[in-house]
């Protein structure tokens, strides 16, 4: 299985930008899909999730401004950011938990490869 994130890039501050990342191989279902990000020196941490059943979280730092969806026919995750700022520069992770087959009930965490997003002006 493998995550395929695009649509990072350099943006001003109050931009808009939307990242995708496409999941692929050997898929039963996707349960979860999230985007994490990381920004320099600082620890990996959760922006987005949204379930198979479209239910949505997201950080207090991003409500109201990031919006999670998801394409389940395309094993696709997308996250919408508006009003971005300074601070939400990073580095951008997109997750799966994928479900391999119908004889395997486990569950298997998969990443993108990241996607940067700079805001500045």
């Amino acid at each position: 299985v493998q995550l395929q994130a695009s649509g990072g890039g350099l943006v001003q501050p109050g931009g808009s930008l939307r990242l995708s990342c496409a999941a692929s191989g050997s898929i039963y279902t996707i349960s979860a899909m999230a985007w994490y990000r990381q920004a320099p020196g600082k620890e990996r941490e959760l922006v987005a999730v949204i379930t198979r059943l479209n239910s949505t979280n997201y950080a207090d730092s991003v409500n109201h401004r990031f919006t999670i969806s998801r394409d389940n026919a395309k094993n696709t995750v997308y996250l919408q950011m508006n009003s971005l700022k300074p601070e939400d520069t990073a580095v951008y992770y997109c997750y799966a938990g994928v479900r391999r087959n119908m004889w395997d009930s486990r569950e298997y965490d998969y990443w993108g490869q990241g996607t940067q997003v700079t805001v500045s002006s």
